[in-house]
C-alpha cells in the first residue's frame, strides 16, 4: 500500500479529476486562480490518491521533449536554443523523431516542441489530458487556436528581400518559394509581392514557383525560371538550402551569380557566409526561436498565463556578395 502511494503522480491526479496538472499543482501551493469546487475535488483526490510531494532538494527538473521529422541547417540552429535555454532553466532536453501513433505521455515530460508540425489532433488531445503544454516553431501550417507557436516575421523578411532587389535595379525579380500551402512560404511569397506592387512592378508569368525548401527543389525550380523568355535578373528564395540549388542551376547554364543573376536567400544557417559567393539572405533568429519556445514551455507547464498564443520574432536582411546591381 505504501508502495502504491508514493508511486502516485500529478498526472494521476490530474487524469482522475478530469483537469490538467498545472491545475493541480496550482491546488497544491494554494494558488487562488482554482474554482473552489475544482479545489475541493482535487484535494479529496490527493488524499484518495495518497500524493506525496517529492522532497525538498531530491526533485528531479522534469524533461521537454523537442519532436522534429528530420534535422537539417535550420532544425540543428533552433534545437541549439533550446538546449541552451534549458541547460539556464535547470531541464532536460530529448530529441525524438516526431510521432505519428500513439504518445507515451508518461514519461516525466513537462512539456513537448515540435519543430515546423503541430501534433496531430489525436496527439494533441493526449497531451491536453495529460496537462502537457505544446510549442510549436515555424509551423507550416496555421497553428490551432489553442496552440502556442513562436515563429519569425515571414512577411516583412520577404518584403525587405524583394526590397533590397528592387533597389539594387532589379525589375525581372522571381520568386521560388517552399511548399505552396505552407503558412511560412505563403507570407513569404506575400511579402515579396507586396514589395513588387508598392514599386509598381509587374510579376511576369511563371515567375512565381514553390516547389519547397530543399536543394533539389531549388535546382528544380531555378531550372523552370531560368528557362523562361525573358529569364529573371534577380531571383528572391525561400531558404537557403533552396538559394543554394538556384544557384548551381545558373552555373548549369553558364551564368554567373551575381553578376548574371542576384539571389537572395532565406535562414542565414552557417553555410550561408561560407558560401561563394557569401549569400545576401534574410537572418531567421534560429537559436532565439528554440529558447523563446522552452521558455514559453516551462511557463504553460507551470500554469501562468502567456501574453499571446503566437511569438514572431524579427527577420533581418544581412547583405552579402550574391546580389548585385541591375
Amino acid at each position: 500500500m505504501q508502495a502504491s502511494r508514493r508511486r502516485a503522480t500529478l498526472a494521476t491526479v490530474a487524469a482522475a479529476a478530469g483537469v490538467s496538472v498545472a491545475t493541480v499543482s496550482k491546488v497544491l501551493n494554494d494558488r487562488s486562480d482554482v474554482a473552489p469546487a475544482t479545489r475541493a475535488l482535487v484535494r479529496s483526490l490527493l488524499q484518495e490518491h495518497g500524493y506525496v510531494p517529492p522532497r525538498r532538494g531530491r526533485t528531479e527538473p522534469g524533461t521537454v521533449e523537442v519532436q522534429v521529422d528530420e534535422l537539417c541547417a535550420c532544425s540543428s540552429e533552433i534545437i541549439k536554443g533550446v538546449m541552451e535555454a534549458g541547460t539556464a532553466s535547470g531541464v532536460s532536453v530529448v530529441i525524438t523523431r516526431r510521432a505519428t501513433g500513439p504518445l507515451d505521455v508518461t514519461a516525466g515530460r513537462r512539456a513537448v516542441i515540435t519543430l515546423f508540425e503541430e501534433p496531430a489532433p489525436r496527439q494533441l488531445a493526449a497531451l491536453s489530458r495529460a496537462g502537457l503544454p505544446v510549442v510549436v516553431i515555424d509551423p507550416l501550417g496555421l497553428p490551432g487556436a489553442s496552440v502556442t507557436s513562436v515563429g519569425p516575421t515571414n512577411f516583412a523578411g520577404g518584403l525587405s528581400a524583394t526590397q533590397h532587389l528592387l533597389a539594387l535595379g532589379h525589375r525581372r525579380i522571381a520568386y521560388l518559394g517552399g511548399p505552396a500551402t505552407a503558412a511560412s512560404n505563403q507570407a513569404r511569397m506575400y511579402g515579396y509581392r507586396a514589395a513588387m506592387e508598392a514599386a509598381d512592378v509587374p510579376v511576369l508569368p511563371g515567375y512565381v514557383v514553390t516547389p519547397g525548401y530543399c536543394y533539389p527543389d531549388g535546382v528544380r525550380g531555378g531550372a523552370a525560371l531560368l528557362d523562361l523568355s525573358p529569364a529573371p535578373t534577380a531571383v528572391f528564395v525561400a531558404s537557403d538550402e533552396a538559394a543554394f540549388g538556384a544557384i548551381h542551376a545558373a552555373r548549369a547554364r553558364g551564368l554567373r551569380v551575381p553578376e548574371d543573376l542576384s539571389v537572395v536567400g532565406f535562414d542565414d544557417t552557417d553555410v550561408a557566409y561560407m558560401s561563394s559567393p557569401r549569400l545576401t539572405t534574410v537572418r531567421q533568429p534560429l537559436r532565439e526561436m528554440g529558447a523563446v519556445a522552452l521558455r514559453t514551455a516551462l511557463r504553460l507547464a507551470a500554469g501562468e498565463e502567456i501574453e499571446s498564443r503566437h511569438v514572431e520574432l524579427a527577420t533581418e536582411l544581412v547583405v552579402r556578395e550574391s546580389s548585385l546591381a541591375a
